[in-house]
């Protein structure tokens, strides 16, 4: 069977950037388990997955405008210090979630100087091309409840 929408797919990934920094991997765990069709990959990774069937290995490479999206600096800005009342130990590279007006977003600590802390919006991966080598484990139909829920229901899921 093809990978195709509305088919539940499992596959194993390794993810570098392109200077070679691993970032990611399934390697040692349970395959990424997804709906296809249903934007639960980013959209370049979904499309390379398209067509493929059990046992294809393969490498991709995704832009970043069709990964985690280009950096946008509008997102990098200076809040006062008091902002995170309450932590302990605040340090760069610590992330929360915060709620703005569009929605529940996560945002990371990128510098603490003095009574200002930058904080930076941006998904870790955003302006990154990246680098897939997957292996395709499974394709199957989605049962009609996974299609009512929009993902699939395995190892991992909140529903087992």
């Amino acid at each position: 069977m093809e990978i195709s929408q509305d088919t539940a797919v499992s596959f194993h990934y390794n993810l570098k950037l392109s200077d070679g920094e691993a970032v990611d991997s399934s390697e040692g765990q349970d395959p990424m388990i997804y709906l296809h069709g249903h934007g639960n990959l980013v959209p370049g990774l979904e499309s390379a997955l398209l067509g493929k069937k059990a046992g294809d290995v393969f490498d991709t490479t995704i832009s970043a405008a069709l990964g985690y999206g280009d950096r946008n600096d509008e997102l990098v800005e200076a809040v006062p210090m008091d902002m995170f009342e309450g932590i302990e130990d605040l340090t760069p590279g610590m992330q929360f979630q915060i709620n703005r007006p569009e929605g529940t977003q996560v945002i990371t600590v990128a510098e603490i100087d003095g009574e200002n802390v930058t904080i930076d919006g941006n998904h870790p991966l955003a302006g990154e091309t990246l680098h897939f080598h997957i292996e395709v484990a499974e394709v199957r139909e989605a049962t009609q409840e996974e299609l009512d829920h929009g993902h699939i229901h395995g190892p991992g899921c909140h529903h087992d």
